[in-house]
């Protein structure tokens, strides 16, 4: 049987778990009724998949296993805060006492060594949740190592460490299958290629977010990255991708469009707030269309929620100073409703489809 991930397996012993009580309500029912071979054969099959995804990937098979399993990435979480915190304060309180041999050696070898520890734990370890913590205290290892090395030496700081940073994370984010080290390797991306966007641009690299601007090209990237790379052995990579492309895309089109002195264009301030108005609008409903075209609900509910704003913005623009309040409410809660029917006529159309295509299927 072809390898799967541990979130893969989650979903598929849900869905064993929900067939199991459907099945047993349908010949309660008189719906259906199965014959003893056939109901062993099911279960004997399934009890034999339950037994694998527990013994390899730890897979919780009840709610009560589900929520103290969040609990424990929670915990293992902020496990991994306090302890790149500790290791951050008794660096700095140590520090003094070491030479610079010392101090370049400690930060050279912390790293190195948790990233070791990393790849030690996540082969001999199935919950995961060891190499986890461990990643995430090797990241923060590397992210200080830059930093102090930088003033033991006098370095210039440089947007370069950003790309060191994004690699390095994106490196355990990979290995591990760690999402929180994947955003943290996209933030760091997104602020190199800011950082770079304004230096080509003619500012000081932490000057980069004077220029909302400087952030496209990083959300084109990122939007594209899922589509060049096949991510199906990465669980959950992709829409994270997707969606901090989304926001990267449309926070700093939000800003615009109330702020034209930031952009790098030579119009009026003016015409560039109402140019960013309406594109926000144009490019949001866009991407609505096109997630609702490749079946990508975080891309659907992303661009719709910007959709909102944009669309709410203007409202209050036209008419929060010329209106009586309950009008201006009373425009909202109507636009509202004129959405949801949207919604209910748009989701009707998708259900009647996925119909007529499992019709299709069976005919």
């Amino acid at each position: 049987m072809q390898e799967i991930s541990k979130e893969a397996a989650q979903r598929r012993t849900d869905r064993i778990m929900a067939f199991e009580h459907e099945l047993a309500q349908l010949q309660q029912d008189g719906v259906v009724q199965l014959t003893t071979a056939q109901q062993q054969s099911i279960q004997s099959h399934h009890a034999a998949l339950l037994q694998r995804f527990t013994d390899t990937l730890d897979v919780d098979r009840s709610t009560q296993s589900k929520q103290l399993s969040l609990g424990m990435r929670i915990t293992s979480f902020l496990g991994a805060l306090a302890f790149a915190a500790s290791m951050y304060f008794l660096f700095y309180h140590l520090w003094g006492h070491f030479t610079t041999a010392a101090q370049v050696s400690v930060l050279v070898i912390a790293p190195l060594l948790s990233y070791a520890a990393t790849l030690l734990l996540a082969a001999h370890e199935r919950t995961g949740y060891f190499s986890k913590l461990m990643a995430m205290i090797s990241f923060a290892c590397f992210v200080l190592n830059l930093i102090m090395l930088g003033q033991i030496f006098n370095i210039t700081p440089s947007d370069k460490a950003l790309l060191a940073w994004t690699v390095f994370a994106l490196l355990l984010a990979y290995q591990s299958r760690i999402r929180l080290l994947l955003a943290a390797g996209i933030i760091c991306l997104t602020g190199f290629i800011a950082a770079r966007a304004g230096a080509w641009g003619g500012w000081y690299w932490l000057g980069f977010g004077e220029r909302p601007e400087n952030f496209f090209p990083a959300a084109l990237l990122l939007f594209i990255i899922p589509l060049w790379i096949d991510h199906r052995r990465f669980d959950g990579f992709a829409p994270i991708y997707r969606v901090f492309a989304l926001l990267i895309l449309f926070i700093p089109m939000l800003i615009l469009s109330h702020w034209g002195d930031g952009s790098y264009s030579m119009l009026s301030s003016k015409t560039i707030e109402h140019s960013y108005q309406v594109l926000g609008f144009i490019v949001s409903a866009a991407i609505i269309w096109l997630g609702i075209r490749q079946q990508w609900n975080d891309v659907v509910n992303t661009a719709n929620v910007f959709f909102v704003i944009f669309l709410y913005t203007k409202f209050y623009d036209w008419w929060w100073e010329s209106l009586p309040k309950y009008v201006f409410f009373l425009i909202i809660g109507i636009t509202a409703l004129l959405f949801l029917f949207f919604f209910m006529r748009l989701r009707n159309t998708m259900l009647h489809k996925s119909t007529e295509v499992a019709y299709a299927a069976s005919a």
